[in-house]
């Protein structure tokens, strides 16, 4: 006697449904836990002896005592960890249930507020993992965003209290492809950063940001007698509009640009719906010259982006000074 494969298939995912639920629930519970210890440390160190080195001296008491029946999954520094969680967090309903104990602590470190409440929205918006949320932090997402864009669009965007009206609201320059494993010493051709592109694909979406969606590759084009082939196409639900993507990795020249514009409208005029935003072209290349690009574009340019690519995270400093020069342009 048979059983349909459907019956098999509705029953294996009402486990793996339940499965999921239990792994949410502990993690909610431990985020809770952890929250509560805090509390309870802070209130004892309020109410305790008034001495400089007396929350040292508890919290290393309390984890000899713990660890003698719990284990060392309270150790002196994980009891510091619920400390400072508590602090950073005083409001127990404001905790998000989308979020686990690892993604808390990995935006312990963040005293900027604004910062800190940008990556808390966009973890629990797109359902990042713990790495994909490092990955972002230690990326500079947040900083990369404010270069071309102020705080308070970069944050209601976050929040979804504002939709994307313009592309630099998503599209970072630079834009960091650490994860292709590519040295910046060595030399390659565009179709060695394509293919590390295509093989990657997952975290290129990622780093390109929220709505994209991968659509060709090498897309050919004809006009007239002359084939032409697009390098990368991408579609973005958010901006309703297909995304262009060509690959140089030489300094960003006029030519490039010329040829990009021109990919760009033969997709408005050949491909792009009547209800569907304008196409945009994003120049990915390894060096450009800002005052190039500018007078190389119209002045009402809204659609042509030239971002500069590398092959390393950036440190904070190198952002720092970036913002800087935007501040006083």
């Amino acid at each position: 006697m048979n059983i349909s494969k459907n019956f098999v298939t509705q029953i294996k995912e009402l486990i793996t449904e339940a499965q999921a639920n239990a792994v949410r629930a502990v993690n909610n519970q431990r985020v809770l836990l952890y929250w509560n210890i805090g509390k309870h440390i802070v209130e004892e160190e309020q109410n305790g002896e008034e001495r400089a080195n007396y929350g040292s001296f508890l919290i290393k008491t309390l984890a000899e005592e713990l660890q003698k029946d719990f284990g060392s999954g309270f150790s002196f520094r994980q009891l510091n960890f619920c400390r400072q969680f508590y602090i950073s967090f005083p409001i127990v309903n404001a905790l998000r249930s989308q979020l686990n104990w690892t993604q808390y602590r990995l935006l312990l470190p963040i005293e900027d507020q604004d910062k800190r409440t940008y990556y808390i929205e966009e973890a629990c918006k797109n359902n990042w993992s713990a790495r994909q949320l490092e990955r972002q932090i230690n990326s500079q997402l947040y900083e990369r965003l404010l270069l071309s864009n102020n705080k308070e669009q970069v944050l209601a965007v976050a929040k979804g209290e504002a939709a994307p009206e313009k592309p630099q609201e998503i599209i970072k320059d630079p834009m960091v492809l650490e994860f292709l494993g590519l040295k910046p010493q060595a030399s390659y051709y565009e179709k060695d950063l394509e293919q590390a592109l295509i093989t990657n694909v997952q975290s290129f979406l990622l780093e390109l940001g929220n709505g994209f969606s991968f659509v060709a590759r090498q897309k050919r084009i004809q006009i007239e007698e002359d084939e032409y082939f697009i390098d990368l196409v991408f579609y973005n639900r958010l901006l309703r509009c297909f995304v262009i993507v060509e690959l140089k990795t030489h300094k960003a020249t006029h030519q490039d640009l010329g040829q990009l514009q021109m990919y760009v409208n033969y997709y408005d005029r050949t491909e792009k719906q009547e209800d569907e935003n304008p196409t945009i072209g994003i120049l990915l290349c390894a060096e450009k010259n800002d005052t190039m690009v500018k007078f190389a574009l119209p002045e009402n340019n809204n659609t042509i982006l030239a971002s500069k690519y590398q092959l390393y995270l950036p440190s904070v400093e190198e952002l720092k000074r970036e913002l800087e020069k935007t501040e006083l342009k």
